[in-house]
């Protein structure tokens, strides 16, 4: 299974959304850095988020804490996973990623993407969604996740 990593979400709903999409597809949701909501049960039954029993929700303080929590020597080949980077600034498409079981998809916040300090550390592995309109910026937060993971799950034939 993949794993989906938000880099300080701050809309409660799109945050809300991919979390709906990880229990719908029973992939774990880490939640790294600072982020723009609180995650007590009365700020997510506010927003309209009561499902997130069904998920397997990591929150990390940083990016070395996220990091280090990859280093599980559980994973089916031995190897880490690896962790794709999705940004309107990169080149290749998420389409060229050949997905492997437990590899983690990490997007940016809503307003300001992925710092350069992520893009820096994970540059062989940063891909965008082409937008071939080009009038946009970036899409939605939840409907990048949807297209990716989907994608990664039709390759990996998790359905």
């Amino acid at each position: 299974m993949l794993q989906i990593a938000l880099w300080e979400p701050e809309i409660p709903p799109n945050t809300g959304n991919v979390a709906r999409l990880c229990a719908a597809v029973g992939c774990p949701l880490h939640l790294v850095g600072r982020l723009g909501f609180r995650l007590d049960a009365k700020s997510l039954r506010r927003a309209g988020l009561d499902y997130w029993d069904a998920v397997e929700l990591h929150r990390h303080d940083d990016l070395a804490a996220f990091a280090a929590s990859l280093l599980n020597p559980n994973q089916p080949d031995g190897m880490p996973p690896k962790v794709y980077c999705l940004t309107a600034h990169a080149d290749r498409p998420y389409t060229e990623i050949m997905f492997r079981s437990g590899d983690v998809l990490l997007f940016g916040s809503e307003t300001r993407g992925l710092p350069p300090e992520i893009l820096d550390r994970y540059h062989e592995q940063c891909y965008t969604i082409p937008m071939p309109a080009r009038k946009v910026r970036s899409l939605n937060l939840a409907n990048a996740v949807a297209i990716v993971l989907y994608e990664g799950l039709r390759q990996l034939h998790a359905w």
